[in-house]
């Protein structure tokens, strides 16, 4: 292989993936679209989609994929963080603001934020358990991922730091997928009131 045939290096990958920017934008002038005309039907659309969508990448990270990733080796983990990680880093905020937004605009339309609607302790439970979770997600997850997208990048990344960082951003995953399991008990009874 001559110099000019030879292969990229290893950390030649996007943090951002580029290509995806215009879906997001899509995704967020479509829910702006909801909020704005208030119309019930994108309204729920945008919040249940969201909120599924979240819940099962959270129980799937947490749950599945968590366990696999820990018992790879390092340079098994750096290779699958380059092409995961990147993906998750405009997915997952994009889907916590799709459910949150949603979510809001659906229960004040609905009249549920009020002390004397009969779903309003019920709202105020789901809307601890999501505030937590949206917290554990941007300020937990996102940093995390960055962390390891950052390492990854550099011209000799530090294993070490990727595992601990992945194990970091798994736990936390599966910390918010438990606490999925709670918001859909919540939002299954606020459905059956």
């Amino acid at each position: 292989m001559t110099h000019t045939e030879m292969a990229p290096p290893k950390n030649d990958f996007k943090i951002v993936p580029t290509k995806a920017i215009p879906a997001v934008v899509i995704v967020l002038a479509g829910l702006l679209f909801a909020v704005a005309t208030n119309r019930l039907w994108v309204l729920d659309f945008f919040h249940v989609v969201g909120g599924g969508l979240w819940t099962a990448i959270d129980l799937f990270l947490g749950f599945v994929i968590g366990p696999i990733i820990g018992n790879m080796s390092i340079p098994a983990r750096m290779e699958f963080s380059k092409k995961f990680m990147p993906k998750m880093l405009l997915l997952m905020p994009t889907l916590v603001i799709m459910t949150l937004a949603g979510g809001w605009q659906l229960a004040r339309h609905e009249g549920f934020i009020l002390a004397s609607d009969k779903h309003h302790g019920w709202v105020v439970a789901s809307m601890i358990v999501v505030g937590v979770m949206a917290v554990v997600a941007l300020g937990f997850l996102e940093p995390a991922n960055l962390g390891v997208l950052f390492e990854l990048k550099k011209e000799h990344p530090n294993g070490e730091v990727i595992g601990k960082l992945m194990k970091r951003f798994l736990y936390t995953a599966g910390l918010t997928g438990a606490m999925q399991v709670a918001t859909l008990i919540i939002m299954t009874r606020i459905a059956t009131l």
